[in-house]
């Protein structure tokens, strides 16, 4: 009875450890992650440059997952429609966002109503991707050829000139009121769908100025369609050769760099983020990624989710101390 006894012990022992490994096989429900395809949003039409940098970093993140990305262009309202969308997204890892500083350094405060996202809480930092300064562009029959020209002309025409951004709240929109703050000056302003459309109409001369991203504005300044007067780095960039700062031009301390990022749903296992982080470094110190972020006037610029969190603070903090400067409210 007593060996009888120790075999069915022994037995049972037996059972609880196979069934102990196979828990632990199981592991977690987000153990298995990702299967099934991964939603990329960008809250901004295709053509544009983020819809651009999001193809081009998606092919190769899908081949190192192992599961297709599906990117998904929700534009409208300056990228805060888009955002707004991956902020109320289920935290599963199934839902990434790409975008640009307005959405989430400048919208909030520009805003008199709720967005219905908070950016530091409804959302988790994932990477940087790339930092670009923007271009001041002009038809290519204006009346200015460089950037004094641009400033005389405005003050030429008080109120009569336009300007297109991709909606209210941009870092286009926010770069020309600094600089007509500065300069003096005063231009209407149009918001548009995106970029490509702003260069359309400024190509056809419905538009007198713009502040653009180069890889959409570059590739019609080298066809002649329209002219580039000036960049809004505080330095020169080897990207832009030859196209002089508008703080060597005009008020020293102007600065309004663009910078595209990666960002899920606040909630996202920790773990999933640092796979994803860990997977776009990779992505972006590639040659042929590094070679087509050039191709788009962008640099290549990672970071931890860490560092990304405090660029959106400090960045926050810095506009919104131009946003209070210059009285600027939104509806």
């Amino acid at each position: 009875m007593l060996n009888s006894l120790l075999s069915l012990k022994t037995l049972a022992k037996a059972a609880f450890a196979t069934l102990g490994t196979c828990l632990v096989l199981a592991g977690p429900a987000h153990a298995a992650w990702p299967e099934r395809p991964i939603q990329l949003i960008v809250p901004f039409p295709a053509g544009s440059s983020p819809d651009i940098l999001a193809r081009t970093i998606s092919e190769p993140l899908a081949k190192s997952l192992g599961t297709p990305i599906i990117v998904d262009n929700r534009p409208g309202a300056g990228g805060n429609i888009g955002t707004r969308y991956a902020s109320h997204a289920k935290p599963d890892g199934y839902t990434m966002l790409l975008t640009i500083n307005g959405p989430m350094v400048t919208a909030p405060t520009l805003y008199k109503q709720n967005l219905g996202y908070d950016p530091l809480t409804d959302l988790a930092p994932v990477s940087l991707l790339g930092t670009s300064p923007n271009v001041l562009i002009v038809p290519k029959n204006a009346q200015a050829n460089d950037y004094q020209g641009f400033i005389k002309w405005a003050k030429g025409n008080p109120g009569a000139l336009n300007y297109g951004t991709v909606g209210p709240g941009s870092s286009a929109h926010l770069a020309m009121a600094m600089l007509e703050h500065a300069e003096g000056i005063h231009l209407e302003q149009i918001p548009y769908a995106g970029f490509p459309q702003i260069i359309t109409s400024t190509i056809a001369g419905d538009l007198h100025a713009a502040f653009m991203v180069p890889g959409i504005a570059m590739p019609q300044v080298d066809a002649g369609n329209i002219k580039a007067l000036a960049i809004t780095s505080l330095e020169p960039t080897a990207l832009l050769p030859g196209l002089p700062t508008i703080a060597s031009e005009g008020p020293a301390d102007f600065e309004a760099i663009s910078w595209d990022a990666i960002f899920v749903p606040a909630g996202t296992p920790q773990e999933i983020i640092n796979t994803l982080n860990a997977e776009i470094v990779a992505i972006l110190n590639t040659d042929s990624v590094k070679e087509k972020f050039k191709t788009l006037y962008f640099d290549p610029v990672s970071s931890t989710p860490e560092e990304l969190h405090e660029l959106v603070v400090n960045e926050k903090a810095r506009w919104d101390a131009v946003i209070e400067r210059l009285n600027l409210t939104l509806q």
